[in-house]
This record gives C-alpha cells, sequence and structure tokens, in this order.
C-alpha cells in the first residue's frame, strides 16, 4: 500500500510540478523543456496512462470516466502520426457543452447529482504552484485578486520563458478571487465563479479581447 501511494503521489507530483519548476531533481534531464509552459507534461501523462491501462484506449478510458458522465461523447480528438491523443490540443465543444465541465467545478466534482470527481480532488487543480501561482492543473487562477496585477495571459505566454513574470498577477481585479479560467487559444474562455454561483463561455477569436474588461462588463463593475 505504501509503495501504491508513492506512485499516485508522483504522477500528481509531475503533473503540478514539472509543467513549470526548473529545479525539480526528480526528471533530470526533463527539467529543461517541462519547466516551460507547453503541452509535454499532459502528453508524457497522456503516456503513462496508456501504458498503465495495458492495451486499453486512453481516449475511452476518459470518456466512459468523466466525458460520457457530462454527456459529452463522440469528441473530435487530435491524434500523432501514431493515433495516440494529443490531450493539449483539447477537443471541439459548443458553448453549452463547454459549461458542463464549469458545472462539474461548481459542484465541487458533482454533476446533476452523480459525484463524477471525488471533491478533494478536484480541489488540486485550483491550487498554484511556487513557480506559478496564478495556474494550476490547466486552471488558470485569480486568487491574487483584488490587489493583483492585471494581465494578459496569453500575452505573457508568448514571451520568452525567462521574460515571463508570474508573481502578483491576477485574470481581473473585479472578479471574485475564487474565479477560475479554463483557457483556449485565441481567447476562448470558460470563466466559474463559485462564489457567485456563475458560469460563463466566450467562444471566438481576435487579439482587442480583454479578459478583465469583458468580466467588469459582464459583472456591471465599469466604472
Amino acid at each position: 500500500m505504501a509503495l501504491r501511494a508513492h506512485r499516485v503521489f508522483s504522477v500528481q507530483r509531475f503533473v503540478t510540478e514539472t509543467q513549470w519548476r526548473s529545479d525539480c531533481p526528480v526528471w533530470l534531464n526533463l527539467v529543461r523543456l517541462l519547466s516551460i509552459y507547453g503541452p509535454s507534461h499532459l502528453q508524457i501523462f497522456s503516456e503513462l496512462l496508456r501504458r498503465k491501462l495495458r492495451g486499453r484506449s486512453v481516449i475511452a478510458s476518459f470518456e466512459a470516466h468523466l466525458a460520457g458522465r457530462l454527456g459529452l461523447r463522440s469528441l473530435n480528438y487530435k491524434k500523432d502520426a501514431r493515433g495516440n491523443p494529443l490531450p493539449a490540443t483539447g477537443f471541439e465543444l459548443t458553448a453549452r457543452e463547454w459549461a458542463r465541465l464549469g458545472e462539474l467545478v461548481l459542484g465541487n466534482g458533482n454533476y446533476h447529482g452523480r459525484q463524477i470527481v471525488p471533491a478533494n480532488l478536484l480541489r488540486e487543480a485550483f491550487i498554484g504552484s511556487q513557480a506559478n501561482p496564478a495556474y494550476g492543473l490547466t486552471f488558470w487562477l485569480n486568487q491574487q485578486a483584488p490587489n493583483g496585477r492585471e494581465v494578459d495571459m496569453e500575452r505573457i505566454l508568448d514571451l520568452p520563458w525567462q521574460n515571463a513574470k508570474w508573481r502578483g498577477v491576477c485574470i481581473c481585479k473585479d472578479a471574485p478571487a475564487d474565479m477560475v479560467m479554463g483557457l483556449g487559444s485565441h481567447y476562448e474562455r470558460l470563466f466559474v465563479m463559485p462564489s457567485l454561483k456563475a458560469i460563463i463561455v466566450r467562444q471566438g477569436s481576435g487579439e482587442n479581447f480583454s479578459d478583465a474588461q469583458f468580466l467588469r462588463l459582464v459583472l456591471g463593475r465599469v466604472q
């Protein structure tokens, strides 16, 4: 049992720490790659899961344990040359379908009366790291509001990694500190605000979009 618990901790530590940290000695030659924001940690986790499933499909497992229980079926995944899923690229969803993931967050892992993800496990997704307090397990966090420095997350991600400054930043000073955000390329957004029991999905594109200004308009906090 002790060995099993150690393995679980090691996987969790890998996903939470290697994406941002540059001082984790466990992963040796992977550190330089994985300390920079990117898809590598999710891709390696997917391969680990594939081996753990011993021949069963990673996609089928995901759909059986999570997506299917949210009513999300026949999802369109991008794959590599060998047919393996590319989890960091996500999949295509309508606004209403994406909102179901927001409902799962609001329900602390419960969706329409069914506990799909243990609440204590889901909370781990909303804890930032030492390297980037504004980022949890694929969720962006507004925890440093209202005193944080508002930033455009996508613009910072486009900077050379050594120039990115993540300490003391927030998504929107006027949004609740418990807000979490799912970030898609070209300003696709899922905002979840537990204290307001609110879910906002934004689909579109364009570099003129501002998370902070959009949220102030929606929340009626424009001065």
